[in-house]
């Protein structure tokens, strides 16, 4: 693997239980990392492509905060998966409604846990940092490794400015 990315920008979905409604269009992207010392930049990489597509070509708000905090939370994710688990990650940023959806798979099935909050502590506050500034975090094993989803809102920067447009 080459740190090469998926992407299913556009597809149409079928009615489901609760899928989306009938050909509903689901932006999303998925990368495939190596597990080396690359990762890190190469998912932030990624993830700005892809809002940035998102805003260019689909016309959604992603606010400067949705941009950088994405960012954030995908280094300190994938910085935990390269620390933790050996081999490949898998990296998902999905669109759904007014969220960007994080998930990072990586092959450990040991969920991670936030440590109590340490201001002496030196290091480890990734998870805590990642948990403050998501609207949605969920940890679950999968049959092989875990999935850690973060849900982060794509336009809430104070006073409503939306990045790269104006107020008029």
């Amino acid at each position: 693997m080459n740190g090469v990315a998926k992407v299913a920008a556009v597809e149409a979905t079928p009615v489901g239980e609760d899928g989306p409604a009938p050909y509903e269009q689901v932006l999303q992207t998925t990368t495939a990392l190596d597990g080396d010392s690359a990762d890190i930049g190469r998912a932030r990489h990624v993830a700005a492509a892809f809002l940035s597509r998102v805003q260019a070509e689909h016309g959604l708000p992603v606010s400067q905060r949705a941009m950088e905090v994405t960012q954030l939370v995908i280094s300190e994710l994938v910085t935990n998966s390269r620390k933790y688990a050996p081999g490949p990650i898998l990296v998902d940023l999905r669109i759904t409604g007014d969220m960007v959806e994080v998930a990072v798979w990586d092959s450990d099935s040991a969920l991670p846990m936030a440590r109590a909050a340490d201001a002496g502590r030196v290091g480890q506050h990734g998870l805590e940092i990642v948990m403050a500034v998501a609207q949605g975090f969920e940890a679950r094993r999968e049959p092989v490794g875990k999935r850690i989803t973060v849900r982060i809102a794509l336009f809430d920067d104070p006073g409503g400015a939306v990045s790269g447009r104006t107020l008029l």
